[in-house]
């Protein structure tokens, strides 16, 4: 009697957990969407990117004590960060980032380090934090975030060369930060661990290749596992499933093996982004898995900036002003001497391999250089490393602290200025030209469509003659003025001339992967091959 009355118990607490949970969500997911249609009616509004918008008013909520939720790190970890990953590594372009590998590669290894050692050395030393806590204060912070930033920069049409190496350096310094956070988060657990922890360079740098290795192994083997089966029928809905079970899975199967689940989200996104959707999804399909990807990015990402304003503690910041104050210097310094001590070497290797005539981009110029440093916000990893942090660990709340107030900053204060400082530094791209551009060719291929079929069906002998001429002269008369119109475009703006190479390029090459795609299906190819046309523009 009494095991039942116990049994029933459990189980309505667990009814009433589940219940005040959903609460909780779809009070979060409520004051998410409502923020997102402010801009609608407050014109004002327009000027700030919605995820920094989400951060002020989540600070508002906590301004006055309202909590929506309580953030534990296994959410971001395990529930919000794996799509986060697979959505970027999804849109990201092999031939984008292989074109940028030098620079993304510096940023994302040495940065993480360097960002690392300028933020211990000057918490240590201004502060004098002890050495333990002020490497897990810099680990926490090493890895970038600058999901708002990118946004902007679609927005506003910004150069793709430096959405392409900020959106890199963030996928794989997020794997980076997550692995030296996990070797020094035993350095101020006590004597103990420091005894019996083998912290030499080489058994680190053997662990380290450890971790990254079956990261990039599991990564891999589901992502080139998944392309292949899809290749075996044509279901968008179960297409569209696989890749949300893949990006959950890969991360929790790299960590179950001991591995990065970080880095092997990462390798199956550009696996199934860039191979996987060619091979085994016809063009329906894969529109609509980028638009799923796309709604679960945007949804996650408002909880995630909501809840990080939501949770900030004012008097803990308070308390912590001086050790936030010197984080914020040191990090800003940190990044300045990183960006531009690795820009610099990128910029060599890549005058070397012009000298080589081996293909390269051009050098990283001193703009781009400001807005890559300016740009580096840190965001959802940084919080969800320091909340992973034990209890039981010396100075926790400090290093919490210390980590959301820099966040904000960055979020507030960086994220806030990179528009004027793209203005100031002639960096803004022509966004709004290049849709009116892609609008016109748009019309002009549809009614090119429809004036084919005109002349298919011109000799069907219930059609009005009179009516059917009507049509043909109205169809090819609007072609004349949409051809006008983008005459006109050409000839105004130049600079359309590298757009229209790159959208013809992108065309040519989907064109051949449809076709080996299609050869696949119908038998004649056993596996895809890899694409012939890597057709980079002529040097002017």
């Amino acid at each position: 009697m009494f095991m039942t009355l116990l049994a029933s118990e459990i189980t309505l607490a667990s009814e009433v957990t589940i219940e005040g949970n959903l609460k909780s969500f779809l009070l979060v997911l409520a004051v998410s969407l409502s923020v997102a249609t402010l801009p609608q009616f407050l014109g004002w509004f327009r000027r700030i990117p919605y995820m920094l918008l989400l951060v002020i008013v989540g600070l508002g909520l906590a301004f006055v004590d309202v909590r929506l939720v309580n953030l534990s790190p296994e959410l971001i970890l395990s529930i919000f960060l794996p799509p986060l990953l697979f959505e970027a590594a999804w849109n990201l372009r092999w031939s984008e980032l292989k074109q940028q590998w030098i620079p993304i590669s510096l940023y994302s290894i040495l940065g993480v380090l360097i960002s690392i050692a300028g933020v211990t050395v000057g918490l240590n030393t201004f502060v004098s934090l002890s050495l333990p806590t002020a490497l897990l204060i810099g680990a926490s912070l090493s890895a970038t975030d600058p999901v708002s930033v990118i946004a902007l920069f679609r927005e506003l049409g910004v150069d793709k060369r430096l959405s392409t190496i900020m959106e890199g350096e963030s996928l794989f310094n997020d794997g980076m930060a997550v692995v030296a956070f996990s070797f020094l988060m035993g350095l101020p657990l006590g004597a103990a661990n420091l005894g019996t922890a083998d912290l030499t360079v080489p058994s680190m740098l053997l662990e380290f290749l450890r971790v990254v290795g079956v990261g990039v192994a599991v990564g891999c083997l589901i992502g080139f596992s998944i392309s292949y089966l899809t290749q075996r029928f044509d279901l968008p809905l179960v297409e569209q499933s696989l890749t949300l079970v893949s990006a959950y899975a890969t991360y929790l199967i790299a960590e179950d093996f001991g591995g990065s689940g970080v880095i092997a989200v990462v390798v199956t996104g550009l696996v199934l982004g860039n191979f996987g959707s060619l091979i085994g999804m016809n063009p329906r399909t894969r529109i609509v898995v980028t638009q799923f990807w796309e709604f679960l990015a945007f949804f996650v990402n408002s909880i995630v900036f909501l809840l990080i304003g939501d949770q900030i503690h004012f008097s803990h910041l308070a308390e912590n002003l001086g050790v936030i104050g010197v984080t914020i210097a040191s990090l800003i310094v940190s990044r300045a001497i990183a960006i531009a001590l690795l820009s610099r070497i990128s910029n060599l290797q890549i005058s070397n391999l012009q000298i080589s005539n081996i293909g390269a981009e051009s050098a990283i110029t001193w703009q781009q250089q400001t807005v890559l440093w300016w740009g580096g916000l840190r965001g959802s990893v940084a919080i969800a490393l320091a909340l992973s942090l034990p209890v039981s660990l010396p100075a926790r709340e400090t290093l919490i602290a210390t980590v959301f107030g820099v966040v904000l900053f960055t979020l507030l204060v960086q994220g806030l200025t990179i528009q004027p400082l793209l203005a100031k530094l002639n960096l803004l791209g022509n966004q709004p030209l290049r849709e009116v551009y892609s609008e016109c060719v748009a019309r002009r291929v549809a009614l090119n469509r429809v004036l084919e079929h005109l002349n298919q069906v011109e000799q069907q002998p219930e059609l009005d003659q009179e009516f059917y001429h009507y049509q043909m002269a109205l169809i090819k008369g609007e072609i004349e003025q949409i051809q006008s119109q983008i005459t006109q475009l050409q000839e105004e703006y130049p600079q359309l001339q590298a757009f229209m190479n790159e959208q013809f390029r992108e065309e040519l090459l989907a064109i051949e992967a449809r076709t080996y795609a299609e050869l696949v299906r119908a038998g004649q190819l056993k596996e895809e091959l890899a694409p012939l046309l890597q057709i980079t523009p002529p040097e002017s």
